[in-house]
C-alpha cells in the first residue's frame, strides 16, 4: 500500500530521473556491427528502419530524418508552404511546431484546446481559417490522437494541407487507423526521451509519392542521388542539386539503434500502461488533481503522464508543487507552458493573456511525471508517495468534490 504523510526526509535516497531510454545488448551489437562495417552515413541500416517502420505504421513511404523538427519543416517545404501563408496549430506544444513554420516565412496562427485532451480544438481550428490559411498541424500531446475526423473535413472544406505532428504517438491509433497516415504527412521523433528512441533521429511518414520522393531529396542537400548509392558498386554516376535542400538525414548508426528500438515499442507500451494505472489508481481520489484523458476507438501511446494540478484549490502555484515534488527526489517535466505567451511569439504576433483561456488554463497547472519501462514498480510508487505528500502539505482546509 502507498503510504502518505509529511515528513521532512525525501521520499527518495537517490533522484529518479524525469527519462531514462531503456537499450539492450541488441542496439550495443548492431551499432558495433555498424561501426566495422565502414559505412556510418545514410545507407542500408537507414533502409530497413525506415522500411520496418512503414509496415509498423501502415504507410507506403517513411523516410529517415535526424530530428522529428526536421519532418515537419521538410514536409512544410515539400508541401509549397511559404512566405504569406498561414499554417494553425496549437499553443500547448513544443517551440518547433511553430518554429518550423516560421522558418518558411509563414504565419503560425494558433488555436485554443480541448480542456480535456489538450490537443487542439477542432472547432477553434475553423474559426482561425482564412483565404491564407494553407495548412493544420495537429499535435498528438503525449500520445493522445487529436479529433482527426473533424479536423480532415474542416482540410477538405477548405483545401488545406494536414500534417500531423506525432512526435509523441509513435503507436497512437486513432479509430482503428494508425497515426502517421491520417493527413498529407506526418513527424515522427526518436529523441532521447521518446517511447522509442535514436538518440536523436525522426521519421517522415506520407503515402503520397510525389511528396516522398521531394522530402528524399530534400533530406540531403537537395541533390538527386544518396551517397551510398553515388559510390556503389555499379559504378560512379553524377548527381545533380534538384532543390536547394537540408542536411536533414538520418545516419545508419541512428537507425542501428531504432530497429531494435522498435521491435520493443510494444512491450515498452505494456510496461507504462502498467504504471499509468498506478498513477491513475493512486490519484483518482485526490479532487486536486485532474487526471489525464482517456477515450474511446483509440489507442493511447502514454508518452506522457501529465497531471493537471487545481491551484485553486491549493495554498501554492504550479511551480511551487513542481519544485516541492523535485525535493521529494523525484524528476518532473512540462508539457507544456503555452506558447503564445513566450517572449518570441508574444512579441512578434501579438498574442496576449486571455487569447486562448483553455491553454492558459493548462498552461499555468500541468506537471508531467516520470513514465519510462525502465522504471521499476518501486520507482512508480515513490512517485505516489511524493505527489501525495506534496498535495496533502498545500492542501486548503475546504477541499474540492472530485
Amino acid at each position: 500500500m502507498v503510504k502518505t504523510g509529511y515528513s521532512v526526509k525525501p521520499i527518495r535516497k537517490t533522484f529518479l530521473p524525469f527519462h531514462r531510454p531503456l537499450l539492450g545488448a541488441e542496439e550495443e551489437e548492431e551499432v558495433i556491427r555498424t561501426l566495422r562495417s565502414g559505412w556510418l552515413t545514410t545507407g542500408a541500416r537507414t533502409q530497413e528502419f525506415e522500411k520496418t517502420f512503414a509496415e509498423y505504421i501502415g504507410c507506403r513511404h517513411a523516410i529517415g530524418l535526424n530530428s522529428g523538427t526536421a519532418g515537419l519543416h521538410l514536409a512544410l517545404v515539400a508541401l509549397g508552404i511559404g512566405e504569406g501563408d498561414e499554417v494553425v496549430t496549437t499553443p500547448i506544444t513544443f517551440p518547433a511546431t511553430a518554429n518550423v513554420i516560421v522558418h518558411q516565412r509563414a504565419c503560425p496562427i494558433f488555436a485554443d484546446i480541448e480542456p480535456e485532451t489538450l490537443n487542439i480544438d477542432p472547432n477553434e481550428i475553423e474559426k482561425k481559417v482564412t483565404p491564407r490559411t494553407k495548412a493544420i498541424i495537429p499535435v498528438h500531446l503525449a500520445g493522445y490522437p487529436c479529433d482527426m475526423d473533424k479536423i480532415a473535413a474542416i482540410a477538405r472544406k477548405y483545401d488545406l494541407k494536414v500534417i500531423e505532428d506525432a512526435a509523441h504517438a509513435v503507436e497512437t491509433e486513432y479509430r482503428g487507423r494508425k497515426v502517421g497516415v491520417l493527413g498529407d504527412a506526418a513527424a515522427f521523433s526518436f529523441y532521447a526521451t521518446k517511447n522509442i528512441t535514436t538518440g536523436e533521429g525522426g521519421m517522415l511518414t506520407t503515402n503520397d509519392n510525389t511528396l516522398a520522393e521531394k522530402v528524399a531529396i530534400l533530406r540531403l542537400h537537395g541533390i538527386s542521388r544518396d551517397a551510398w548509392k553515388r559510390y556503389g558498386h555499379e559504378g560512379y554516376k553524377h548527381w545533380d542539386t534538384l532543390y536547394p535542400g537540408y542536411k536533414y538525414n538520418m545516419f545508419d548508426i541512428q537507425a542501428a539503434i531504432g530497429i531494435h528500438q522498435l521491435k520493443k515499442v510494444e512491450k515498452f507500451l505494456r510496461i507504462r500502461k502498467k504504471y499509468m494505472e498506478m498513477y491513475d489508481n493512486a490519484f483518482s481520489s485526490i479532487p486536486e488533481i485532474k487526471l489525464p484523458p482517456r477515450g474511446k476507438d483509440i489507442k493511447h501511446a502514454h508518452y506522457l503522464y501529465i497531471i493537471q494540478v487545481k491551484t485553486e484549490a491549493l495554498t501554492a502555484d504550479r511551480d511551487t508543487i513542481m519544485n516541492a515534488i523535485q525535493a521529494e527526489n523525484i524528476g518532473i517535466g512540462i508539457h507544456f507552458r503555452a506558447l503564445h505567451l513566450q517572449p518570441y511569439y508574444r512579441n512578434s504576433y501579438n498574442y496576449k493573456p486571455g487569447d486562448f483561456p483553455n491553454a492558459e488554463y493548462a498552461s499555468d497547472r500541468v506537471i508531467s511525471l516520470p513514465l519510462y519501462p525502465a522504471m521499476t514498480e518501486e520507482d512508480a510508487a515513490d512517485v505516489i508517495n511524493a505527489v501525495q505528500k506534496v498535495i496533502q502539505r498545500y492542501r486548503k482546509k475546504v477541499q474540492l468534490k472530485k
